[in-house]
């Protein structure tokens, strides 16, 4: 380690290390608290961002995992601050967590600006707890390392592996056709979740988790761990003294994520068959970062990644506790390496060739090899067309591989309440060969961009076996789910766009080789249905809601707020 700066130089110095007044009433508070000068004085200090409460499943481990982190800071010479945040727990906040990704990422840059932090330790996994916090810290601008929650353990019920989301969805069908009864129901409620951790499936949470060491923002290898793992302890202590060197080095975000990193971070999303909502998240983060990339780069990049991850949804069988097993991440990348920037920083200092040079695949069952690859490549597709002229997502590899080219009459839903009541009854107009189309579900139709992409299959159909339909939506769906979705179609129904104009009876072309999705009617009665269109009422008048709703852009723009985008500094706190 070489050092960049003297304790004079530490941020934290403004607030402990002068002579005068307000440095002795931040000194006498610290004595307040039990610590004494010795302990802090020169040292960096940390942040310990913390999204553990007592509502959030995937961080129950975190209460522990916090006191590990601090372990390291102090082994390593620096002053742990443990500071509570957001916890964003997927399934429990209502009306999505979504919704308040934004209000996470706003609370990382803040208490990071307005407490005497020289860097911070970022403590998430649950979905959107990852993305925000990383937002906050890029535009922060501090020495900022991310721990993942890692993934729980697989699951099981009778002689079937279970998949958190996966599997929830597939039992819901087979309970809603007869086939399995109440009580194997619940005991497979009860057996879905058995440990600490995130999803185990490659939902949203696994995928962020993958992107951010993609993107230099953890210690190599460490995020698939699973969360009951011993390994996950000891990755939690060496993460907190990592953080400190990276004080002393003056490591910042801006110093080790590049295009090369984000392009890195969309390949590996592409070779795991990884969730769809990562697409709106990358391009939030890249826009803090101060990069543009538009959506047919994520064409350009998924058409020569072929898919390496077998694991659920993409895959058939495996889960992120059998990807861990098989080598991990730096397993995967090291398969990709010739598709990769090698060159890319990390915050270990190291560059991402570095970190994977010695990585190796032990199941070639679950990480594939090049030439026995899931999926030939486009794993997530965008399109663009008539129906979303600003784009839409599709995961590929989740779907039907009939339905990816596809016309059919659409069976058009008004809002979730209006699908919730009719998507059951015996006399809905709908066969196999329709196309289910659901509005008010983006960011402000919602509101909070919802997954309610995968609408349910109707029941009739349920019952007569299909078990896929060309399905689309304004909204996102979980990374557990699968089928032939359509999703994030931009601009969403509420704002007037396209979608909002689709009638039961119109007709809707799906061509995914050609990345398009057209609602076939003449522009003469696109232009009559746009002039009768009236937006809807605004659902939120004050508190967050009002901010999200005035401020929130559209899901082909990343959901940030438009105040957040932007890498202008902002102005240290004066202390006085």
């Amino acid at each position: 380690m070489r050092k960049k700066k003297s304790p004079e130089e530490l941020r934290s110095h403004r607030w402990f290390g002068v002579k005068d007044l307000r440095s002795f009433g931040h000194r006498s508070r610290t004595a307040q608290m039990g610590y004494d000068r010795t302990d802090y004085a020169g040292k960096p200090v940390i942040a310990v961002i913390n999204t553990w409460s007592d509502i959030n499943h995937c961080h129950t481990h975190f209460r522990q995992r916090a006191e590990e982190v601090k372990r390291g800071i102090w082994q390593a010479g620096g002053f742990p601050l443990e500071m509570p945040a957001m916890a964003l727990a997927e399934t429990m906040q209502k009306p999505t967590t979504m919704m308040y990704r934004n209000f996470l990422a706003m609370e990382t840059e803040e208490l990071m600006r307005s407490y005497p932090v020289d860097g911070a330790v970022l403590m998430g996994g649950c979905d959107k707890t990852t993305p925000a916090l990383i937002m906050g810290a890029i535009s922060m601008g501090l020495p900022a390392i991310y721990l993942p929650a890692g993934p729980m353990l697989n699951s099981h019920w009778r002689d079937q592996t279970l998949g958190s989301g996966s599997d929830t969805w597939k039992y819901w069908d087979e309970l809603r056709a007869g086939r399995i009864t109440e009580g194997d129901w619940k005991d497979i409620e009860d057996s879905i979740a058995r440990s600490p951790g995130t999803c185990m499936t490659m939902g949203t949470a696994a995928t962020m988790m993958s992107l951010a060491e993609a993107l230099g923002f953890t210690l190599p290898g460490y995020s698939s761990i699973p969360a009951p793992d011993s390994n996950h302890a000891r990755m939690a202590t060496l993460t907190g003294k990592r953080i400190v060197e990276m004080v002393w080095e003056d490591l910042k975000p801006a110093d080790f994520l590049s295009r090369g990193s984000f392009d890195n971070a969309i390949t590996t999303l592409m070779a795991m068959g990884g969730s769809t909502n990562a697409i709106v998240h990358l391009v939030a983060m890249a826009g803090r970062a101060g990069l543009a990339f538009p959506l047919e780069r994520y064409n350009e990049i998924a058409a020569r990644v072929p898919v390496l991850a077998n694991v659920r949804p993409s895959g058939a069988k495996y889960l992120m506790e059998d990807f861990y097993y098989a080598g991990g991440l730096r397993a995967l990348l090291w398969q990709l390496k010739d598709l990769l920037d090698l060159e890319a920083k990390t915050v270990n200092g190291r560059t991402l060739g570095e970190n994977i040079r010695d990585a190796r695949v032990w199941n070639a069952e679950v990480i594939l090899p090049r030439d026995r690859p899931l999926k030939q490549n486009n794993a997530i597709v965008m399109l663009r067309g008539s129906l979303a002229p600003d784009g839409a997502v599709l995961k590929a590899s989740a779907a039907d591989p009939k339905l990816l080219k596809h016309t059919g009459k659409a069976v058009v839903f008004e809002d979730y309440n209006d699908m919730a009541a009719r998507i059951d009854r015996d006399d809905l107009e709908v066969d196999a060969n329709s196309v289910l189309v659901l509005k008010m579900s983006g960011p402000l139709g919602g509101p909070g961009f919802p997954e309610w992409g995968m609408l349910p299959m109707p029941k009739k159909l349920v019952k007569q076996g299909v078990k896929d339909m060309v399905r689309i939506s304004d909204g996102r769906m979980s990374g557990t789910s699968y089928g032939t979705c359509i999703l994030h179609v931009a601009p969403e129904a509420y704002v007037g766009g396209p979608l909002a104009l689709v009638k039961t009876g119109d007709l809707i072309e799906l061509d995914v080789e050609k990345k398009v999705l057209n609602l076939k009617i003449s522009d003469e009665e696109m232009a009559k249905r746009k002039a009768a269109w009236k937006r809807p009422p605004v659902k939120y008048e004050r508190s967050y809601g009002a901010i999200f709703s005035r401020h929130v852009k559209q899901a082909n723009e990343g959901c940030d707020f438009d105040f957040l985008e932007g890498t202008a500094p902002t102005a240290e706190p004066e202390i006085h």
